[in-house]
C-alpha cells in the first residue's frame, strides 16, 4: 500500500495480486473508495495501463452508519448521506499478508459520537475479488449509541464514471420461479427526471432490492451488479448472509459544483433565483447492507460491551457482466469450506421430486434403489416422510425417529440395501423446525424457540428453533449423531420451509438482532456438524432455493436450485442460478418419467447436466431404452463433473428470463494437465422457438472450432447442426418441438 500526500487529499493505493483499490480522504471528509480496477493475471504488466484515477472523484463515503441521534444530511429512504458516515475521519490503516490472503484494515473515528469504524478488506491470491466487513464500536467510556443500519460495502467507484449509462442488474426470485434476471437503468426510466439539467431524479430516491426474514433468496437473490451498458464495465457484489439484506444504486449529485458559493449568496441584496450549477461532477453510489431497522426491525446499541460487525460482502470489477460474475465464481471456490466430496462430486438420487413426493415406503423404495444404482447413482436420499407413520407428516417433524409403518423391515434394512448396491444412504431433515405434534415440542424449553412477547412463533404447524439456545443445538446434535452413528447416514438434505417473520425479541436488543444472531448461530452449528463428521455431505434446500446464499454455501456442499416440477420451466431457473451458485454446487433436478418421449427425457436430463446432476424420476417403471438414456446422462455428467468444477459459467444468449424461447449456458473450462481449453455448451429449445439461435462466445476468439455433441447420443432425436460464426456459434434445428443438447467445443487442431 502506498500513501500519497497532496495539498489536502491523502490517497491510499492498495492492490493484491489482482484487484487494485484506491481510497482518498482529507481533514474535512471521510475515507472514500474512489476506484477499483482488475490488474489482470499479470498485475505488474497491466499496472501502467490501469485506468486509475477516473475522470471524476466519487464522493460516497466508505462507511455509512444510520443512527437516530444523528440521522441523515438529507431526508430520504436511502442509506447514503448519513451524518455519521460523513463525519468519520481517517485514523489509521494497516496491511498484512498471511496464508495467501492480503488484508487491509482502515480505521475511522467520529468525533462527536465516539464511534469507531474498522473496515477490513481481504483478497485471496490470484482471485479478482475482495471480501469486506465493517465493525462499529464506541470508544471506551463513550456514551451508548443506538444504530439502525451499517453498510457492509459502499462506494461511488465505477458507477460514477458515466451515471447516464449505468444499469442495475438483479434477479427476482420466488418459489418455483427463481433467478429471474432483469435490469433497469439508474436514470430515466429508472429514476424520474425532475431536473432538466440532469437525466435522473437527483438525490432522494434510488433503485433498491431487498430480502426479508430468513429466506435470503425468497424475494431476490443476494447478488447484484451495476453495468455500463455502453462500455460493459461492471461492478458486481454478493451478500454472504443467510438472512435479511438490502442493496441500492442511487445518484450522488454535486449540488454546488459550478454554482455561486453559499457565502456569496447569503444576505444578498437580490433574490438568487433557481439553483445554478453545471452538474458535471454528478455521480452515483452503491450501498450494500445486511438487516436494517426500517426494513427488518434490526437495531443494536453500541457500548463498552457490544460492538457490531456487518455481514460479509464480496465485490469485483470486470470488463463485462459475464466476467464479473465469473470473478465471483472464483471467489466462491477460493473461500468456501473444503470438503472431501469437492474432488468426487458424487451423483445423488433423491426420491422426492416427481417421484415419491414425500411418501416413501419400503415397497416403493427397494425397486427404485435398484434402478438408481443401475443408472449410476452414487448416493440415494430418502426424502420427507421417513419419520412419520401417517399421511400427514408435516406437523410431526422434529423427533427424527424412523417410521415403523412405512418400513416393516426397519429403515435400517432399507439403508443397508442402498449400501449393498454401492450407494451412500441419505435422509431428509428440516433441522430448524419442530412440528407442533412432535414430542420435542413438549420437551424443549421455550428458550429453545424463536418467540415474540414470550410466545413461541408458529408457522404452518411448526415452531422454529433458536440456534443460539444450547438446548436447541443439543437436540439437533443428538439427532444427527444418532442417524450417522447408528444408521450410517452419509448425506442429509437440509430443508427449510417456513420463516419466522422479523425475528425474535428473546434475549435480543431488537427482533432483527435476535434473528441475525440466530442466523449466525446456524452457520456455526453447521460447521460443528462437519467438524464431527467430515465426510458427511450436506445439501442446502430451503423450500427449493429460497435460501441460496453464500453464507450457507460457504459451508454446505450442494444447493437445490428449485422445487419446480415442470421440466419445461426449469432451464431458465437452472441457468440463472449459475450467476450466484457454483456449477458444482448447483443441484439441478432431472426427473424423467416412464411415459416421456426421448426428447423430453433428454430435455430434463440436460437441465441436470447444467451443474450438479440431481437425479430423480420414476426409474423403476421405465423400459430399458429410457433407462439407457438416463444412464447415458449420468455417465456424461461423470465425464464432465471435473471440468465443471473448474469452469466459469457464461451466458451466450444473455442471462435467462422467464419466457425465453431459447436458454443457453456455456461452461468455460481452463486447460488442466495435458488437456486443452474446452467449453461445454448446453442449449434448450422450447416448442415455440425459432429453428436457429445465435450464440455469443467471445472467450473462444476467432479460432476454428471443433464441436462434438456429447448428449444425447447422435442416434437419438432430431439432428442439430452447429455452425461457426464471427460471434460464436449458430445452432440450427428441425422445427420439431422441444429439445436440448450438450456440446463439447474445443479449438480445432
Amino acid at each position: 500500500m502506498t500513501l500519497t500526500d497532496a495539498p489536502r487529499v491523502t490517497t491510499l493505493d492498495w492492490d493484491n495480486s489482482r484487484l487494485r483499490l484506491l481510497f482518498d480522504h482529507d481533514a474535512e471528509g471521510p475515507v472514500r473508495l474512489v476506484a477499483i480496477d482488475d490488474l489482470g493475471v499479470d498485475g505488474e504488466a497491466t499496472r501502467a495501463s490501469s485506468s486509475l484515477p477516473r475522470h471524476r472523484t466519487p464522493r460516497q463515503p466508505l462507511v455509512e452508519v444510520l443512527a437516530p441521534a444523528w440521522g441523515r444530511s438529507n431526508n430520504s429512504y436511502r442509506y447514503d448521506a448519513t451524518a455519521l458516515g460523513a463525519g468519520l475521519r481517517y485514523v489509521d490503516s494497516t496491511t498484512s499478508r498471511s496464508a495467501g490472503v492480503d488484508r487491509l484494515e482502515i480505521v475511522q473515528r467520529h468525533e462527536g459520537s465516539g464511534l469507531v469504524a474498522t473496515t477490513v478488506f481481504e483478497a485471496r491470491t490470484g482471485v479478482p475479488a475482495v471480501r469486506t466487513t465493517t465493525t462499529v464500536a464506541v470508544e471506551p467510556g463513550g456514551a451508548p449509541l443506538l444504530v439502525w443500519a451499517v453498510t457492509s460495502f459502499a462506494t461511488g467507484a465505477v458507477v460514477s464514471d458515466s451515471p447516464n449509462d449505468v444499469d442495475l442488474w438483479w434477479a427476482d426470485s420466488g418459489w418455483c420461479s427463481e433467478n429471474r434476471w432483469t435490469s433497469k437503468p439508474l436514470r430515466s426510466p429508472g429514476l424520474a427526471a425532475i431536473d432538466r439539467t440532469a437525466r435522473g431524479e437527483t438525490s432522494r430516491n434510488r433503485l433498491a432490492v431487498s430480502s426479508l426474514s430468513t429466506w435470503s433468496s425468497g424475494i431476490a437473490n443476494p447478488i447484484g451488479a451495476a453495468r455500463d451498458r455502453v462500455g460493459g464495465r461492471t461492478l458486481a457484489w454478493q451478500i454472504e448472509h443467510n438472512g435479511a439484506w438490502t442493496f441500492e444504486l442511487g445518484e450522488s449529485p454535486h449540488w454546488g459544483h459550478g454554482g455561486v458559493p453559499l457565502e456569496d449568496r447569503l444576505f444578498s441584496e437580490k433574490p438568487f433565483g433557481p439553483p445554478r450549477g453545471d452538474r458535471s461532477e454528478d455521480g452515483a453510489y452503491v450501498a450494500v447492507l445486511g438487516p436494517t431497522d426500517t426494513l427488518h426491525h434490526w437495531s443494536v446499541v453500541l457500548d463498552g460491551d457490544r460492538s457490531f460487525t456487518s455481514v460479509p460482502v464480496s465485490f469485483t470489477v470486470a470488463d463485462t457482466l459475464d466476467d464479473a460474475f465469473g470473478a465471483l465464481t472464483a471467489q466462491r471456490r477460493a473461500t468456501r469450506r473444503p470438503h472431501p466430496q469437492d474432488e468426487t462430486l458424487p451423483v445423488v438420487f433423491n426420491d422426492y421430486m416427481n417421484t415419491l413426493e414425500g411418501d416413501p415406503t419400503e415397497g416403493k423404495l427397494l425397486p427404485l434403489i435398484d434402478a438408481a444404482a443401475d443408472v449410476g447413482a452414487e448416493y440415494f436420499c430418502i426424502d420427507a416422510g421417513w419419520y412419520d407413520d401417517t399421511a400427514g407428516w408435516w406437523a410431526s417433524v422434529g423427533d427424527w425417529q424412523p417410521s415403523t409403518a412405512r418400513f416393516p423391515s426397519g429403515l435400517a434394512s432399507v439403508l443397508d440395501h442402498i449400501r449393498s448396491r454401492g450407494m451412500v444412504p441419505g435422509l431428509w431433515l428440516e433441522p430448524e423446525v419442530v412440528g407442533v405434534t412432535s414430542r420435542a415440542a413438549g420437551t424443549l424449553p421455550d428458550s429453545a424457540f424463536l418467540q415474540r412477547g414470550g410466545v413461541r412463533i408458529v408457522e404452518h404447524e411448526r415452531h422454529l428453533l433458536d440456534l443460539r439456545s444450547p438446548e436447541a443445538r443439543a437436540h439437533l446434535d443428538e439427532a444427527v449423531d444418532r442417524l450417522v452413528g447408528e444408521l450410517g447416514v452419509g448425506f442429509f438434505k437440509l430443508d427449510y420451509n417456513v420463516t419466522p417473520g422479523a425475528g425474535t425479541d428473546h434475549a435480543a436488543e431488537s427482533v432483527g438482532d435476535g434473528l441475525l444472531e440466530h442466523n449466525r448461530a446456524l452457520l456455526s452449528w453447521l460447521e460443528t456438524v462437519l467438524d464431527r463428521h467430515p465426510d458427511l455431505v450436506l445439501e442446502n434446500c430451503g423450500s427449493g432455493a429460497m435460501r441460496s446464499d453464500f453464507g450457507m454455501l460457504g459451508v454446505l456442499q450442494l444447493q437445490s436450485t428449485s422445487d419446480q416440477q415442470d421440466p419445461l420451466l426449469y432451464p431458465a431457473i437452472a441457468v440463472g442460478a449459475l450467476a450466484h451458485v457454483l456449477p458444482e454446487q448447483a443441484g439441478n433436478w432431472a426427473y424423467p418419467q416412464p411415459d416421456m418421449s426421448d426428447e423430453m427425457i433428454v430435455f430434463t436430463e440436460c437441465t441436470g447436466l447444467a451443474g450438479r446432476l440431481y437425479q430423480a424420476g420414476v426409474l423403476s417403471g421405465m423400459d430399458e431404452h429410457r433407462l439407457d438414456l438416463v444412464a447415458e446422462a449420468v455417465a456424461v455428467h461423470k465425464r464432465m463433473r471435473g471440468a465443471l468444477a473448474r469452469s466459469t459459467p457464461r451466458f451466450p444468449t444473455g442471462l435467462p428470463s422467464w419466457d425465453d424461447a431459447w436458454t443457453t449456458v456455456a461452461f468455460d473450462v481452463p486447460a488442466a494437465a495435458d488437456d486443452d481449453d474446452e467449453t461445454y455448451l448446453i442449449a434448450w429449445r422450447q416448442a415455440h422457438a425459432d429453428a436457429t439461435v445465435e450464440l455469443s462466445l467471445p472467450h473462444l476468439g476467432s479460432d476454428d472450432l471443433q464441436v462434438e455433441q456429447v448428449y444425447p447420443p447422435a442416434s437419438t432425436g432430431a439432428a442439430w447442426t452447429a455452425i461457426r460464426t464471427d460471434a460464436g456459434l449458430r445452432l440450427e434445428t428441425p422445427d420439431a418441438g422441444v429439445g436440448a443438447r450438450v456440446y463439447r467445443v474445443t479449438r480445432a487442431s
